[in-house]
Parts: C-alpha cells; sequence; structure tokens
C-alpha cells in the first residue's frame, strides 16, 4: 500500500514537470494563479478550491500519463453484453471463475472520439467543467474505483502548487524533455526527468 501510494505520485508529479518544462505558458499560468490566489503564504489544502488552473493541469497529466494504464481486472458475475460484444460466465474446468474483463484507461483517454486533439498536452480542455463521467477515470470508476483517490488528487496539488510556488524551473539545455514512455505495468519516463531550480522570493521569505 505504501509503494503504490506514493510511487505513482511521484511519477505523476515527474510527467506533471515535464510537461510545464515542454510547456512554459502553461507553467506560467500556474504560476500567476498561485501568486495571485495564495499570496505570500505557503500553499495549503484551504487553497485548492481556488486553484482551478492548477487542478486542470493534474487532471490533464493524469489524462495523458496514468501510471497504470490498465485498470484492476473484473469478473463477469453474469452473462452480459459490453460494447456489442457479448461476455459469457465461463464454465470450464481450466476457468471456472468467470470471464475476466481489463478497462484499457489509457486508450478512453486518448480517444479522438472523446477528446479533442487527444495526443495534445492542453489543461484548459477542464476549464469548462464538463467533462463525461467515464471519458476520465484515472482511478477507475464505480465500486472497484482506487480507495487513494482523494489522497492522491490533495498530495499532488499540494506538491505541484509548492513546486511551482517556490521554485523557478528550467531544462538541462535547450532542447525539449523526452516524453517517451517506458512499457510495462506501470508507465514512468524512459529518460529520468532532469531539471535546474532556483528558489523564488516566497521561500527564501519564509526560510529567512
Amino acid at each position: 500500500m505504501l509503494l503504490g501510494g506514493t510511487e505513482t505520485v511521484a511519477t505523476s508529479l515527474e510527467w506533471a514537470l515535464a510537461n510545464l518544462l515542454n510547456h512554459p505558458r502553461v507553467l506560467k499560468k500556474a504560476k500567476t494563479e498561485l501568486d495571485t490566489q495564495v499570496g505570500y503564504h505557503l500553499i495549503k489544502e484551504s487553497d485548492f478550491a481556488k486553484l482551478q488552473y492548477l487542478r486542470c493541469i493534474i487532471s490533464e497529466t493524469l489524462r495523458l500519463y496514468r501510471v497504470g494504464p490498465l485498470l484492476v481486472p473484473l469478473l463477469a458475475s453474469a452473462d452480459c453484453t459490453i460494447g456489442g460484444y457479448d461476455v459469457p460466465v465461463m464454465a470450464v474446468r481450466v476457468f471456472p471463475a468467470g470471464t475476466t474483463l481489463v478497462v484499457n484507461a489509457w486508450a478512453i483517454h486518448i480517444d479522438p472520439t472523446l477528446w479533442e486533439d487527444p495526443t495534445s498536452f492542453k489543461p484548459q480542455r477542464f476549464e469548462s467543467g464538463r467533462v463525461g463521467a467515464y471519458n476520465l477515470i484515472p482511478f477507475g470508476m464505480g465500486r472497484r474505483a482506487c480507495p487513494g483517490d482523494g489522497l492522491a488528487n490533495r498530495m499532488m496539488t499540494l506538491t505541484l502548487g509548492s513546486l511551482i510556488q517556490c521554485f523557478e524551473w528550467e531544462r538541462v539545455g535547450k532542447d525539449k524533455i523526452d516524453m517517451t514512455e517506458k512499457t510495462g505495468i506501470t508507465m514512468s519516463k524512459v529518460e529520468p526527468l532532469e531539471l535546474m531550480c532556483k528558489a523564488r522570493p516566497i521561500l527564501n521569505m519564509h526560510l529567512s
């Protein structure tokens, strides 16, 4: 549980920072929002409701780079039809428990029938608040959804917000950050993220 609750958030934060450094206008807008809405105190949970654009950045990161592309497998308890396909409850000796169903969240998150320009990083797509209930499912859905959904969102908002609020970030070199993904059960970057940072005045003020 500890590994699942920390590695996934850390990997998502790495993807978020990489995207922000490749999209400086998005980073600047997030920084302006934090400076305006939070001011000179360090970000805390009571500020989250005022940080709509930061939350859009997190949603867009989880859409494009969900750490686990596949949701937890489900078992059919009764014969059913899904998307025109018949799913039977199998009763054979090798697999007596039934048909296993796996939801490909990654495919849903980049489906061009659900998302405009689905492979581009565009946090503004969430600003309207009009997103289909099952179009964005980074934590699963229904009774089998991840129980750590709320905690993970709070951890990401607090950590990413603090990193943007307290530091100026730069890429190492002039080239854009390589966004190539590893293949496997979890989806992390092929090349670990390397950045340069320096403290912003707000951090110096709180440390002095």
